[in-house]
């Protein structure tokens, strides 16, 4: 089933038992948050992209399958979408490898209401977070990528703490040169002072080239 189109967070239900499958979307549907379900792993990789908003509440067993596998490779696929993992043989190894692989909470079965609705509300939350901090940093990227490539020396140097005449002597440019890229940095970063600078290029992390050393 081809999961529809909508701004609304979403609830992926993977669990190969039907009457659980069935009790989870009466649940959630009885607390107005939309929610579609799927019997495998593979079934909601084959009809959902994942791309709209929410969470997973991913059983741990499958026949010929494990639900934390599945967990992994989403996770070395570079997708965050938080992951609540239910299962009816829970032990503490089995916990602690679903945490490590980065599910925001492990419940055992059978689920009290509550426990997963705060849960599931804890995961829209913790994704509608994720997904903003992703779309600023984009945003920040974009930006970044207007700059020359001796604007992004200076950006760099400037949120290091280099003065112009350092930045200057560092570059092989004048002060004159180094105020004008300066300039320049700051209207195409969108920014009013090098707090705001700073602030960005913290967003964007490992993208920053590496740091000019003392010349």
């Amino acid at each position: 089933m081809q999961e529809k189109s909508s701004s609304q967070p979403l609830i992926r239900i993977v669990d190969d038992d039907s009457s659980v499958r069935v009790a989870l979307l009466d649940l959630f549907q009885s607390i107005d948050l939309e929610a579609i379900a799927y019997d495998s792993p593979r079934a909601l990789l084959d009809a959902d992209n994942l791309d709209t908003p929410g969470c997973i509440v991913l059983d741990v067993r499958f026949s010929g399958s494990s639900g934390l596998d599945f967990q992994s490779d989403l996770q070395k696929a570079g997708n965050r979408m938080p992951i609540i993992v239910v299962t009816g043989h829970g032990d503490i190894p089995m916990s602690v490898r679903a945490m490590k692989a980065g599910a925001i909470d492990f419940l055992t079965k059978p689920l009290r209401d509550q426990d997963l609705i705060d849960a599931v509300t804890g995961a829209i939350k913790r994704d509608q977070v994720i997904r903003s901090q992703s779309q600023t940093r984009s945003d920040v990227k974009r930006l970044r990528e207007t700059l020359t490539p001796r604007e992004v020396e200076v950006m760099h140097a400037v949120v290091n703490g280099y003065m112009n005449k350092q930045i200057a002597g560092q570059l092989g440019i004048s002060m004159v040169t180094v105020k004008l890229h300066r300039s320049n940095v700051m209207k195409k970063m969108r920014v009013r002072s090098v707090a705001d600078l700073v602030k960005k290029a913290e967003l964007l992390g490992q993208d920053q080239p590496a740091a000019q050393g003392d010349s």
